[in-house]
């Protein structure tokens, strides 16, 4: 449902309508009004916020539009109620909601017909496609957002027109609303009727698709990441985009659904969103060399499928889950992982996958990640250390070991906030607690609970004082900050996914003013609060690794956020949900060989704060150290230069292949035949694609 306003809301709503039909039968033409007013509202704002609730109404038959035909229905037999049933305002009534239904067909038709026609066949960013077709400006946005609802609430006029009329006994207020309402739904229609022809509408497709090509023809791209998923893993794709911008080689980005180009982060790099599997079976690659995936998804295949380039699993994180270890994985010419840890999985898990072809990149993504010197000043006589709490979430299914928040959270939490001496804690959980289970959201909602108690005891400890100037400067910082972000944000947001591929070059400078601005926010936060102060931090700033950066120690679960950690060099402990017990869950689990193991209640957990407070006590520091270089690969050459050698290897031996099909196609023999029959090696002088079935 949302926030607590959007639950009231949708009881408003639902309680709105048997008050309309009780105020119909009485009849009380006040007391209508006031329920009518209540549902508009109500169900506004629910449309306004996207709530749940509206978004599923219509699968039990009670959607948008049943709900006015209901009002509207109930509104009539207020007026048989009021004894107005052969008064001509009650006939008035019947026609004027019959044509504005009427209207409602026209409307759909037309707002549905722009949209399937403004709806490109690829969709772009950072590519220059203006200077290559026309694609005209978007509808005004009053007309397109939200069509439906803003049609029918043009009803307004006439129910309020009626309403009054009825009250006053004024004929004249009835059709004055009523015509009111007719009027502004033809209009509405004929405004719209404009963008459905001529020059008010984008190119047929194949014309975008020509432009697209040429594009591809100028810039040559020689290294795509590929990614095909859903909305909420779009962060899987934003994780590789810095990578890519610091390749050798000229980049691109190809994906396979809108919405993962609306969740898109800001990038340098040139996009090319394409929905149709055949139209990027057509589209002029053939210069690209490397093609790199972050997912096993069913749609690479489209993709894979195509012999001039070499194809690399690069994954989206490193960690012990079994997704690290997919036999699909095995389809790719490489699998790169981060370090030797990634390669012995494959070997242990036995799939498939050849350890020749198995190459160690390291991880770029983690260069942010700074390494730890140890608590300035000593925890003793310097500041809190910080500890953070980072769990994952629940999973698709109930298996314990999937997070500690169930059996753990509390208890872990707990202990932190209740330490002594003092440490600060840092919960950042992931950002599908909850979504799943009903029972991790409501522990996260205790975590939250007790971390903010614990929060409001120490700012009224006196032993804890704060440097209030410099917080007020902060503050004020972060203000500054934010209002130029908005700045740099106006203009950001195009009509349609037309006008966004038209005008979706990048301004190099804005994008390098983002940036920077982001990391002062990040710097400025910091300072804006007290460093004793514990915190619950969502939503996506600051980020995973700004608190890493700010942490002296984290707690977690298995998952990928403990071997980017393990970057960083800092004590770290890991929960043992499951109750494996240490010895088997080091060996079921790489990442924790250096880790203090918890158990559900959290008992050893003093083990870690005695290594935060005091390095001699840290027995296990020789084992991270060996433990980063085994998961993640040695520090030198930089992952970046690692990464970037890898492409390049990778890309002469995809050139040395072509070389020689190149040459065995020119001289002759049983090999042409061969060649011929392989998808996307097909080629005449005319430039004809060849028909191969992908499917």
């Amino acid at each position: 449902m949302g926030s607590a306003a959007e639950l009231a809301a949708a009881v408003l709503m639902m309680l709105g309508f048997p008050c309309l039909m009780l105020a119909a039968l009485v009849p009380s033409i006040p007391a209508f009004a006031a329920a009518a007013a209540v549902t508009y509202l109500a169900d506004h704002y629910l449309h306004r916020k996207g709530s749940y609730l509206v978004n599923r109404l219509s699968k039990v038959r009670a959607g948008l539009s049943i709900r006015f035909l209901i009002r509207q229905l109930l509104l009539i037999l207020l007026l048989a109620r009021l004894s107005l049933a052969d008064n001509l305002i009650y006939y008035g009534a019947i026609a004027c909601f019959i044509a504005f239904y009427g209207l409602q067909a026209p409307h759909g038709a037309l707002a549905t017909l722009i949209r399937n026609r403004r709806r490109m066949p690829v969709a772009t960013r950072n590519v220059d496609l203006a200077s290559r077709v026309r694609i005209p400006d978007a509808p005004p946005r009053v007309l397109l957002h939200r069509a439906a609802e803003k049609m029918l609430h043009l009803d307004l006029a006439a129910v309020t027109g009626i309403l009054v009329g009825a009250q006053l006994d004024s004929a004249a207020t009835g059709y004055t609303g009523i015509g009111i309402t007719l009027a502004l739904g033809i209009l509405y229609v004929v405004a719209l009727v404009p963008y459905v022809r001529g020059r008010k509408i984008p190119p047929k497709p194949e014309k975008v698709l020509a432009a697209v090509d040429g594009w591809l023809r100028e810039y040559r791209p020689e290294t795509v990441l590929y990614f095909s998923g859903s909305k909420d893993s779009a962060y899987q794709v934003n994780m590789w985009l810095e990578t890519m911008e610091q390749l050798d080689t000229r980049p691109l980005v190809v994906l396979r659904e809108r919405v993962i180009l609306q969740n898109l982060a800001p990038t340098t790099v040139p996009v090319i969103c394409v929905p149709g599997g055949v139209h990027l079976m057509n589209m002029d690659l053939s210069t690209v060399r490397v093609a790199l995936y972050a997912a096993n998804v069913g749609k690479n295949i489209h993709l894979l499928r195509v012999p001039t380039m070499k194809h690399v699993f690069i994954g989206h994180g490193d960690s012990d889950k079994l997704a690290s270890v997919n036999p699909f994985s095995k389809v790719y010419d490489e699998v790169w992982t981060a370090g030797r840890a990634g390669r012995d999985r494959y070997a242990i898990a036995d799939v498939g996958v050849r350890d020749d072809d198995i190459v160690e990149v390291g991880r770029p993504q983690l260069a942010p990640i700074q390494t730890w010197q140890g608590v300035p000043g000593g925890a003793a006589g310097g500041r809190c250390p910080t500890v953070l709490y980072a769990p994952t979430w629940e999973g698709w299914d109930d298996n314990p070991g999937n997070t500690s928040i169930l059996l753990a959270g509390e208890t872990i939490v707990k202990k932190l906030v209740e330490a002594d001496p003092a440490v600060r804690v840092l919960y950042k959980p992931h950002p599908f607690t909850g979504t799943r289970s009903a029972r991790a959201k409501a522990a996260h909602q205790r975590i939250v609970a007790l971390i903010e108690k614990a929060a409001a005891e120490r700012a009224a400890d006196a032993r804890f004082t704060a440097d209030t100037a410099e917080q007020t400067r902060a503050k004020a910082e972060l203000a500054r900050i934010e209002a130029r972000l908005a700045e740099l944000a106006v203009g950001t947001d195009k009509g349609d996914e037309a006008e966004a591929t038209r005008d979706g070059l990048v301004d190099v400078a804005r994008h390098e003013e983002t940036a920077r601005l982001r990391e002062e926010w990040n710097a400025a936060y910091w300072r804006s609060f007290p460093e004793w102060e514990h915190r619950v931090i969502t939503g996506a700033q600051p980020r995973l690794y700004d608190c890493f950066n700010v942490s002296d120690a984290m707690v977690s679960d298995i998952s990928s956020v403990v071997s980017d950690f393990i970057a960083s060099g800092k004590p770290y402990a890991v929960t043992d949900s499951a109750e494996l017990g240490v010895e088997e869950f080091k060996r079921q689990n790489t990442a924790v060989r250096a880790a203090v193991i918890l158990s559900n209640s959290a008992a050893e957990l003093g083990g870690l704060l005695d290594a935060v407070r005091d390095p001699a006590a840290d027995p296990l520091a020789e084992d991270r150290g060996e433990l980063k270089r085994y998961l993640l690969g040695p520090d030198e050459p930089k992952s970046i230069d690692q990464f970037n050698t890898a492409v390049a290897q990778l890309a002469l031996k995809a050139e040395t292949r072509n070389l020689g099909q190149t040459s065995r196609i020119t001289t002759g023999g049983p090999d042409v035949e061969l060649a011929d029959a392989v998808p996307g090696q097909r080629a005449s002088a005319a430039g004809e694609a060849d028909g191969i079935n992908a499917g």
